[in-house]
């Protein structure tokens, strides 16, 4: 019996919309391209989201990646916070499953700067049973290890759990784990999924 659900954030409950924050800042074409790839594409940004080093550390690996485009990197970091909008259908969603008696957590690669920045954003925080984010672990999803926390952390069985996550190598992940879950590529496909778990 599921009684646990688990989301994660970014593309489930709400948008990461570094695209869209590129294209206002003026970004295109190879521009787009190489600043991508010098941030948001980059093996840097993995160890962003795990926060084992200072803010300024990263910024200069970022840099690193495109000394050309510095003053563009510099400008797309100040606008983090931009890049997270929370889904309009989130906070009733997580507060319809709660209504119903089922338990709701966060899974989450996430960096301590950008939670920082976003969690007023966050609403849906406040219904959660528990959370467990990449920074506060130093752990990524697809690792193991960070499944096997927030299982012990929240002592919930796998089996009584169906996680939620737009990246199907996390989902991956969760199933090797023993725990239920969902490719999230949609709301109403992962509700009508949902349901037919539930």
């Amino acid at each position: 019996m599921i009684r646990n659900i688990i989301f994660d954030v970014g593309m489930v409950l709400a948008d990461f919309c570094w695209e869209k924050v590129m294209r206002e800042l003026g970004f295109s074409g190879e521009i787009f391209e190489r600043l991508a790839d010098a941030t948001v594409r980059s093996d840097a940004w993995r160890d962003y989201d795990r926060s084992l080093i200072s803010d300024e550390e990263i910024l200069a690996s970022f840099i690193a990646n495109a000394p050309g485009l510095e003053k563009e990197i510099r400008l797309f970091w100040d606008h983090a916070a931009d890049t997270i909008e929370r889904y309009p259908y989130a906070e009733d969603w997580v507060g319809s499953l709660k209504e119903e008696g089922y338990h709701c957590y966060i899974l989450s690669n996430y960096s301590k700067r950008t939670f920082d920045l976003t969690k007023e954003k966050l609403t849906f925080l406040k219904r959660m049973d528990g959370a467990l984010f990449s920074w506060q672990v130093k752990l990524n999803k697809p690792e193991p290890e960070i499944y096997r926390t927030l299982l012990e952390r929240y002592q919930l069985k796998p089996e009584e759990c169906v996680f939620l996550d737009d990246s199907l190598d996390n989902v991956n992940a969760a199933r090797n784990m023993g725990i239920h879950a969902i490719h999230f590529t949609g709301i109403e496909d992962a509700k009508k999924k949902l349901r037919e778990l539930l």
